[in-house]
């Protein structure tokens, strides 16, 4: 008799198997979906109060807060947020815990028998399995992050969450959303429910009047930032306020000015999730506590922070459009001045050249590589051609590890003793490959 396989492997097939259900990766539609969960009893009818987020920029961290601060006033949360970085199980949490692999196993194996060989994409039949376990396993609440976009969003099934948000909308995801923020404002605010109050993060002009319009339709309150909340830097920390209610807050743990806007977005959330008593202390607690890889995330070990001259900083940071770009670019400004080299990696859908610009005043050179594994990766030599566009002294390499042996020996030729920086950017599939090659 062979040998049990271990889990981590048979997860690993599965979900190889299901990538190959629906010839494209992405096909924005909830018709599979639904009829999908009324086979499986509709379990997404069936789960604890829900908080649904969509957004260009910063849905991720805006959930990571308030997770952060629900759990620190004592309520039992889900999460599905996506992608993930290293783990699948990642995307799933369960109460506080990642959902292991057997569970996983089986949820995903009773979605396969039930979808039985029907076309229905990879994102489509594990946003059913996560549904499955937050119905199946107590909470209080349920954190649902959209995948791309929000009318025809695979976690746009639930017809009356409890809240929802909007985080800033930019350029992202033409070829699915439209090619101007109008069309992907119309896109983010299919989330916007009939009674249900959403919290707006900033937004662009062109963007404030679609958000509008939709609230109109559907009756349903606004509460946006600028008009009816807002966040300011202090000297210990920040202040937020929504009407007459004011919270003095320590500074968040997640480093970044756009942070500060996230950890605000979350702030008005928790004060405004009806049904649920989240105290300033319990708020201050999940800035402190927050924990969400990839976002300035600072490398101490690890193979290739072994490659570099001793004293260099390495940093990790998963931005992938160009709001996210000028974000990640206005935070390495408020950080002691040194010199800087880039590591970049990004997909073929992305707009490289709109990520690198307002990095490159900063650099001192780049070195460009394809994502390991990743079909959608814009090759290296493309990339190096796109930073080099905006002015950027780039240039190709193999991989990480090779490029990060070049900019290591650049630092010792160019740098001498003096301390330097490297950041490594680009995805969020990047950024899950170097944490898995690093570790």
């Amino acid at each position: 008799m062979a040998p049990p396989r271990p889990a981590a492997a048979e997860l690993d097939s599965i979900l190889q198997r299901l990538m190959a259900l629906h010839p494209k990766a992405i096909d924005l539609s909830l018709e599979r979906i639904r009829a999908l969960l009324t086979k499986l009893g509709d379990p997404h009818l069936a789960l604890a109060p829900v908080f649904h987020v969509a957004g260009s920029k910063g849905k991720g961290s805006t959930t990571a807060f308030l997770r952060a601060m629900a759990e620190a006033a004592g309520y039992r949360v889900h999460a599905y947020t996506s992608p993930h970085l290293v783990r699948f199980n990642e995307r799933i949490r369960l109460a506080g815990t990642l959902i292991d692999d057997e569970k996983l196993i089986a949820l995903l194996e009773r979605c396969e028998r039930v979808n039985a060989g029907q076309p229905i994409t990879f994102f489509e039949i594990t946003t059913a399995a996560a549904y499955l376990a937050f119905a199946e396993i107590p909470a209080d609440l349920v954190l649902l992050e959209t995948g791309l976009g929000g009318i025809a969003d695979t976690t746009n099934v639930i017809p009356q969450p409890r809240l929802t948000a909007i985080t800033p909308i930019s350029i992202d995801h033409v070829a699915f959303l439209g090619d101007t923020i109008a069309k992907i404002a119309t896109a983010k605010a299919g989330i916007i429910k009939p009674g249900v109050p959403c919290v707006v993060g900033p937004q662009p002009d062109e963007a404030m009047p679609v958000i509008a319009g939709q609230a109109a339709a559907c009756k349903t309150e606004l509460i946006r930032h600028g008009l009816e909340w807002d966040i300011r830097e202090t000297a210990n920390g920040i202040l937020w306020r929504q009407g007459d209610q004011e919270l003095d807050l320590p500074r968040p743990a997640l480093l970044g000015a756009h942070q500060i806007i996230n950890a605000g977005t979350a702030v008005t959330c928790a004060r405004n999730l009806a049904g649920f008593d989240i105290p300033p202390d319990a708020i201050a607690r999940g800035l402190r506590q927050v924990d969400w890889p990839a976002r300035m995330q600072r490398l101490s070990k690890g193979q290739l922070f072994d490659l570099l001259p001793p004293g260099t900083e390495l940093w990790l940071d998963g931005a992938h459009n160009a709001m996210a770009g000028a974000a990640l670019a206005e935070t390495l400004q408020t950080l002691p001045s040194k010199p800087t080299w880039l590591l970049a990696g990004m997909l073929n859908t992305k707009d490289a050249a709109g990520l690198l610009r307002p990095l490159a005043p900063l650099m001192r050179g780049a070195r460009c590589i394809a994502i390991p594994g990743e079909i959608n990766s814009l090759s290296a030599e493309d990339l190096a051609v796109a930073a080099r566009s905006v002015g950027l002294d780039a240039a190709p390499a193999e991989s990480a590890p090779a490029a990060m042996r070049q900019i290591a020996e650049t630092i010792r030729a160019e740098a001498a003793s003096a301390p330097a920086r490297v950041v490594i950017t680009g995805s969020l599939y990047l950024a899950g490959r170097i944490l898995s090659e690093n570790a």
